[in-house]
């Protein structure tokens, strides 16, 4: 007879306990990376009852509530906008850690940047991640950004592409600037200059090319310029000296099969030779072959022995050196002179500028205090060229690196956890990554509140790697995963629930009248 009290009492326990996780869930429904709960029961071991005949003869105990577990199913995810929100798409947790040095993990991404610029979550908790340095990830610890910043790129290549007036009179000028960098990111004014100097009718149009830079007085003055041909070509001439040919048929049999070379004057940094061979028969002319360094020239004069010289065409480019020092500049170690010219072989020529100023530091004063290198790179791309139209002179694109130092402007933060950085000079790199843990019984976890879990011997120890990797979800960027409680299942189990507690209820009430009959069987 009492065991249907107690049945009755424990069944108001149980439906009291599912109540009170069925109000947590609902009382959660906003709170971001929360996992609801569910209640699970079971009956109390049953009483034997001695005399059957047969059949079973146990009478039950009541109920127990067995246990609450986690549901970690995913959240809806809500976009915030905000550069450090972040949610799983999958398995994983995010690691944070207390002043202490304690680790708990989480499914809220709720980050920002501390007062130290230092990765925390809401409540303060250090967000833990790898930091990346020259594009490798360092060793598991706090995410600090405190420092970060864009260091300054001197510039290395400007391009240039325009058309200088095929009508413009002898000494005419255009003129162009660009603005570029040094290597403390201090930035200067790189000053060009077109001059026509001359045209002939079988060479057609010189233009010198002068460029200096910003009111430090290194004017480099490249003599020869852009030349272009009669029929709009960029070429240049090449001289040296072979022996003279053989008469009869008697040849000279060292000079049978041997290999001569035409060396441009003051060739420095690239010795470009014209290959000129002694065919093998005897009495034979001279033949033309490929120029040293450059295996896609195209050489269009024939010659004889003596003193040469020699048109060539290059499906390439050049380069040469101009050397900062002081105040001055060399160009190829003759003051400034410009020691080659390729021919473009294309209809119309074409030129880039390349400007190297990479080792170039200027001072307070503006000079230059180190030797630096410009690069005047003579060939480029269809879309930066430059031509000789019968049109006005126009810069028609430049393009040139290098930057000053920039700061901290934003951040961002990719589906596998990089988190780059945007600089208020325009750079972008990446500064760190996060890595995310997961269990073999995230079930065993221990509720911590604070949206934080901590690791039992149940759940077993944390496994680590970056997002989208090993089994790990991968990030949705500027979003918050919210609850996972579904309010409708909630309410209906609210109902059962309350349901549950008035069956139990009366079946107390119910016992409790049947022992006020008891009682009253005595009177």
């Amino acid at each position: 007879m009492g065991s249907a009290l107690w049945a009755g009492i424990s069944g108001l326990n149980a439906s009291s306990k599912e109540l009170d996780v069925i109000a947590n869930n609902l009382a959660n429904v906003n709170t971001v990376g929360f996992k609801s709960g569910t209640t699970y029961f079971a009956d109390v071991l049953s009483q034997s009852i001695s005399g059957g005949a047969g059949g079973s003869m146990q009478v039950g105990r009541g109920v127990a509530v067995t246990e609450v577990q986690t549901q970690f199913g995913s959240g809806s995810f809500e976009s915030t906008g905000n550069a450090t929100d972040v949610a799983i798409d999958g398995d994983g947790f995010f690691m944070v850690n207390d002043d202490e040095g304690a680790t708990y993990y989480t499914r809220a991404g709720a980050f920002h940047l501390n007062s130290s610029n230092m990765l925390v979550d809401v409540n303060n908790y250090k967000v833990q991640g790898k930091i990346i340095t020259n594009g490798v990830p360092g060793a598991l610890g706090d995410i600090n950004l405190l420092g970060a910043q864009s260091e300054p790129t001197a510039t290395a290549t400007i391009s240039l592409g325009a058309n200088l007036n095929a009508a413009t009179a002898r000494n005419g000028q255009y003129n162009t600037t660009q603005t570029v960098y040094d290597s403390l990111g201090a930035s200067h004014t790189l000053n060009t200059t077109f001059t026509r100097t001359g045209y002939t009718s079988t060479v057609g149009g010189y233009w010198g090319l002068e460029a200096s830079l910003d009111g430090n007085g290194a004017v480099l003055d490249i003599a020869q310029g852009l030349i272009f041909d009669s029929n709009g070509k960029l070429y240049a001439t090449y001289t040296g000296t072979l022996p003279a040919a053989p008469t009869g048929t008697a040849a000279l049999v060292s000079e049978v099969g041997t290999n001569y070379s035409l060396d441009r004057p003051g060739m420095v940094h690239h010795s470009a030779s014209v290959v000129v061979s002694r065919a093998a028969t005897a009495g034979s002319a001279w033949t033309l072959g490929a120029l040293t360094d450059y295996p896609y020239a195209t050489i269009t004069s024939s010659i004889t022995g003596g003193e040469q010289t020699v048109k060539i065409s290059l499906d390439g480019s050049d380069n040469a050196d101009i050397t900062f020092s002081g105040t001055s500049a060399t160009f190829d170690s003759n003051p400034g002179s410009l020691t080659f010219a390729i021919v473009n072989t294309q209809s119309v020529g074409k030129r880039d500028i390349t400007i190297d100023l990479s080792a170039i530091a200027l001072d307070g004063n503006a000079t230059i205090g180190v030797n630096g290198d410009v690069n005047w790179d003579m060939l480029g791309d269809d879309a930066l060229e430059i031509t000789q139209y019968s049109s006005a002179s126009v810069i028609r694109a430049v393009t040139a690196d290098g930057y000053a130092s920039g700061q901290l402007k934003t951040l961002s933060i990719g589906q596998d956890g990089i988190i780059s950085a945007f600089f208020t000079n325009g750079q972008t790199t990446e500064l760190a990554q996060l890595v995310l843990s997961k269990f073999t019984n995230p079930w065993g976890l221990n509720k911590l509140g604070s949206n934080l879990f901590g690791e039992t011997v149940t759940s077993g120890s944390p496994i680590q790697n970056t997002p989208g990797t090993s089994g790990m979800g991968a990030l949705t960027p500027n979003t918050l995963e919210m609850s996972n409680t579904d309010i409708a299942t909630e309410f209906i189990k609210m109902i059962t629930s309350q349901k549950a507690y008035q069956a139990s209820a009366r079946v107390v009430t119910t016992q409790d009248t049947i022992m006020q009959e008891l009682m009253n069987l005595k009177r």
